[in-house]
């Protein structure tokens, strides 16, 4: 696992390469599909967190929400102040603030 440091900028240098997936879907304990998160310009650091999670985790629990915020950096103070700004990140403080662990299910081309 990565150590995230105070930049996102800089922790995404540290996360895997995003090519070739298509999108990441966050499924509930009946596997249905709740979010996703497509490769396309604005998504893509998401895209990157989440992988990262779902190879480093056996489930989006609040553990891996919680090293989730600290990879989302800067921007996780950022959404604590206006909901509804960063929803990839409300996702992880969800979860960390008790919602129900999900799946991470990684698609490629």
């Amino acid at each position: 696992m990565i150590q995230p440091t105070a930049a996102f900028k800089d922790n995404l240098a540290l996360l895997p390469a995003i090519d070739g997936l298509t999108r990441i879907e966050l499924l509930d304990a009946s596997e249905a599909v709740v979010a996703t998160i497509e490769n396309m310009p604005g998504k893509q650091g998401s895209l990157a967190v989440y992988q990262y999670l779902a190879q480093s985790f056996d489930a989006l629990d609040a553990e891996a929400a919680d090293h989730g915020l600290d990879v989302f950096a800067e921007h996780t103070e950022d959404a604590k102040n206006r909901p509804g700004a960063h929803p990839n990140i409300d996702l992880l403080l969800a979860i960390l603030e008790g919602g129900a662990p999900l799946t991470i299910r990684v698609l490629a081309v």
